[in-house]
């Protein structure tokens, strides 16, 4: 049997990455949220 999780870098960024949260006025709040935290990373 796989492992369930098969990483694929294109398929990731293509759903959080950093350009796919700027789309959203949702996600401009998920980035925003995260620099205020002081994530070392925003998004993938």
């Amino acid at each position: 049997m796989k492992q369930t999780y098969q990483p694929k870098k294109r398929q990731r960024s293509k759903v959080h990455g950093f350009r796919k949260r700027m789309k959203t006025r949702s996600g401009k709040n998920v980035l925003k949220r995260r620099r205020n935290k002081g994530r070392h990373s925003l998004s993938a």
